[in-house]
């Protein structure tokens, strides 16, 4: 076993933090006083979480291809290798836990080799089983995220692989949500027949998370304009490369809500159901990695963005995901020595946000 750096409870930097809104539409609610500690530190690009059922956290390390146990009280445990290539964008990227983790123990990963991206499912110190393979492969542009929808089924956010036309070709899994059973078949109500594409038209898929409802919404990294918040209905074209943002005619299914690429490159992203931030309830929050800020999103009875609020701008660089812990509060991946962020010696560290006045 390898130990990590690891912050004791009693000597945690807590941060008090009056988040600010953003100056652009709509009008933010009014600050919310949150208190912001360090889990722990000294990680290497980390780039995927999820909680396992007694509450510490697995943690996939991009360039490293290890896999982390990360307890809340900062104590960091390295359990297994994933034989991925780490160059430029690639890596070991997303992770998940089955739906019947309690009975199965299966984990699932997203990882770069060099001829492909794949999915693999393994229990924890066994040798990882692909599943899924052919994903294209690329220096950037290689999507990652996965995550079990509320129907039990594998969603898998796919970039173009810098291949922009393969986003609109429906027998290319680059650029794409995939949508696949537990052990890496097709479903049978897939919106394209034996067809494990769930939506297309995408350019490098982030983030993937449902709200109360449901309802999936994707993040994405647009070009030179636009980075997007979508919200996916089966077999949805997204417009990519046709159409950057809000461009383009009713062919394509426009966004939720768009960014400047300065201010997001949009990542990991989750919707908040209950929890040590109860104002933020229903809620949606991404992690920015160029924009070095954690976006809050809030939606009316019809969907309709009612706030777009920043917070940690600049405080702790370059933000890669965004996840809700099983005692309700925020834990947050940085990512400054990915390549792309300027690194302070403690990086890279998973924070912690609840409301202090809780």
């Amino acid at each position: 076993m390898c130990y990590y750096r690891s912050i004791a409870t009693a000597i945690v930097a807590t941060i008090l933090l009056i988040v600010t809104s953003a100056c652009n539409s709509p009008a933010a609610k009014p600050s919310l006083q949150l208190k912001v500690s360090v889990v722990a530190s000294g990680l290497e690009a980390p780039w995927g979480l999820a909680f396992l059922p007694d509450g510490r956290a697995l943690v996939s390390e991009r360039d490293s291809g290890k896999l982390l146990i990360v307890a809340s009280s900062g104590h960091v445990e390295e359990v297994q290798r994933i034989p991925a290539r780490g160059s430029g964008e690639g890596g070991l990227l997303g992770i998940a836990l089955s739906s019947n983790y309690a009975t199965d123990g299966f984990v699932y990963a997203y990882f770069s080799t060099a001829e492909d991206n794949r999915i693999v499912r393994f229990r924890l110190g066994e040798k990882p089983q692909p599943i899924l393979t052919g994903i294209p492969v690329s220096g950037v542009h290689n999507g990652g995220r996965i995550a079990f929808g509320p129907d039990g089924m594998l969603y898998i956010g796919t970039g173009d692989a810098t291949n922009r036309g393969a986003a609109q070709d429906r027998n290319s899994l680059a650029g794409k949500i995939l949508r696949l059973t537990p052990d890496g078949g097709v479903p049978t109500n897939n919106p394209f027949p034996n067809n494990p594409v769930y939506s297309f038209g995408h350019r490098n898929v982030q983030g993937l998370t449902w709200d109360a409802k449901g309802q999936l919404y994707a993040t994405e990294f647009g070009q030179n304009s636009f980075d997007e918040v979508n919200r996916i209905v089966a077999g949805g074209n997204y417009g990519w490369p046709e159409v950057e943002g809000n461009k383009g005619g009713n062919q394509y299914i426009k966004p939720v809500t768009v960014f400047s690429t300065a201010e997001a490159s949009p990542s990991g992203a989750v919707f908040l159901h209950g929890g040590a931030i109860p104002q933020w309830e229903g809620n949606l929050l991404i992690a920015g990695l160029r924009g070095e800020r954690l976006w809050r999103l809030s939606f009316d009875s019809t969907g309709a963005i009612t706030t777009r609020e920043q917070l940690l701008q600049g405080q702790y660089g370059r933000l890669r995901h965004v996840v809700q812990a099983p005692d309700g509060s925020l834990w947050v991946l940085t990512s400054n020595r990915d390549g792309r962020g300027n690194p302070t010696p403690d990086d890279d560290r998973i924070l912690r946000l609840v409301n202090h006045n809780n």
